[in-house]
């Protein structure tokens, strides 16, 4: 039950932000965030898969 309520919690921080954004017209920042979590994710999968080396070669 933990994981869903933490799951819960991350949801209301991401609408916060959206919600903050939209208010203080901070709407640039959006591209960038979504760019980082990209990477994020994709050195996550990198680090747990057999597709590795294929990323490990385009930096």
């Amino acid at each position: 039950m933990g994981f869903f309520r933490k799951a819960a919690l991350n949801i209301g921080v991401v609408a916060e932000l959206l919600t903050f954004f939209g208010s203080n017209k901070r709407w640039w920042l959006l591209p960038m965030l979504i760019i980082l979590f990209l990477f994020v994710a994709l050195i996550i999968v990198a680090q747990s898969s057999a597709i590795a080396p294929f990323v490990y070669t385009l930096f």
